[in-house]
């Protein structure tokens, strides 16, 4: 049976008045309970002036005035880490990155401290750095998870909606419904980018066109759902179809996104071979003129294989990347859809810090704001040719 919240925090005064400042991470051991807990039970009894939070301890009142020769400052944790803020994100994601430094700018001029800690690629990386970030007294959180498999993110629901400081996901959107359905985030609509992509290309006059597209993020399997249904929704598109842009762009175990809608066409291996993408032979099979590639890197490898095919871009193959990274400093520079990655990072901080003003309405309505990608033409996408050229 579950111990009384009181009963347990009894106990937290009992320790801590018995041995001074405690770790928080000790007070979590000893009691069984996680660290997230203790934070909670800790912050409450601070609230209330049964005990003094520190940087990731907890200390008994002191009922005795400190002495008048002592300035007040010099009894309270540094500044720098009573205003901690967490920062995680996935170890070697350029594109988050660039998110990162967004919010980082935010939370220096406001004089916030940054704990920054990179997530491996591990599964469940994000949980014991949280769990340390907020033992060590952060105030608020934002993080962005890896989210390799619809398993893995939700495995994530539950512990991150018991974080208990003010949080905000970064380039998320958890699924409808969900524990997180009704935390603080702030995403790019790839929806939109995606159209951007698509629309560009019939404008051209394209009307067959293959994605070649990552499966191993909530950005990738995005873009995989919405290019399937914005290509089967435009008349002015004959024929399309959806491969992997990388065979280590696979989600590896676990359940694929439910609800997501068939494709066109299986991936170029079909039976999990570790084999290159043979775009140039999709693109000869199904007659396509124009590709959309997801993510950066993979898009100019598929360039360079498309001219090792004998495919070139733009004469032969029109192509738009997605993610806008480094698509511009290919031998071809990429037309490619740009989410605004800093932008992401700064509105993420912006809403943070709102929350831990503790100004009026600061606890207000949940947001889940979405900010528009934009494209940047650069000569990999030209029009069909007609007949008289």
């Amino acid at each position: 049976m579950r111990e009384p919240v009181e009963l347990r925090r009894q106990r937290i005064l009992s320790v801590v008045q018995s041995r001074g400042a405690v770790k928080v991470s000790v007070l979590a051991a000893e009691l069984d309970v996680s660290v997230v807990t203790v934070r909670r039970d800790v912050e409450e009894l601070t609230r209330v002036g049964r005990l003094r939070r520190g940087h990731g301890v907890a200390r008994p009142v002191v009922d005795a005035p400190e002495p008048t020769t002592v300035p007040a400052a010099r009894t309270e944790e540094p500044a720098g880490d009573g205003a901690a803020v967490a920062l995680v994100v996935p170890e070697r994601h350029s594109y988050l990155y660039e998110t990162l430094h967004g919010a980082r700018s935010v939370l220096e001029e406001s004089g916030m401290r940054i704990a920054l800690h990179i997530a491996p690629q591990s599964a469940g990386a994000e949980r014991p750095l949280v769990e340390r970030a907020l033992a060590d007294g952060a105030r608020g959180l934002l993080i962005a998870p890896r989210w390799r498999n619809a398993r893995s993110e939700e495995l994530d629901y539950g512990w991150l909606a018991e974080v208990g400081v003010p949080t905000v996901l970064m380039e998320r959107r958890p699924r409808p419904g969900s524990a997180l359905h009704a935390l603080d985030s702030v995403c790019s609509d790839h929806w939109y980018g995606t159209h951007l992509a698509v629309d560009h290309l019939v404008s051209l006059g394209h009307r067959r066109i293959v994605l070649a597209a990552r499966d191993d993020s909530p950005t990738a399997r995005t873009i995989r759902t919405a290019f399937a249904e914005i290509a089967a929704a435009r008349p002015e598109v004959e024929d399309w179809s959806i491969v992997l842009s990388s065979p280590a762009a696979v989600p590896g175990p676990g359940p694929q996104t439910p609800g997501a809608p068939a494709e066109a066409a299986p991936d170029a291996d079909p039976d999990g071979d570790a084999t290159a993408v043979d775009l140039a032979a999709l693109l000869r099979e199904r007659g396509a003129t124009a590709a959309v590639l997801h993510g950066d890197v993979d898009a100019l490898m598929l360039v360079q294989r498309l001219a090792e095919g004998g495919v070139q871009v733009p004469r032969d193959c029109s192509v738009v990347a997605y993610d806008d990274v480094v698509a511009a400093l290919g031998s071809t520079p990429l037309t490619a859809v740009a989410p605004p990655k800093a932008e992401i990072g700064r509105a993420a901080a912006e809403l943070l810090l709102y929350r831990l003003t503790g100004a009026a309405g600061a606890t207000g309505p949940v947001r889940r704001t979405e900010l528009l990608p934009t494209l940047k033409i650069r000569g990999s996408a030209q029009p069909i040719p007609t007949p008289e050229d």
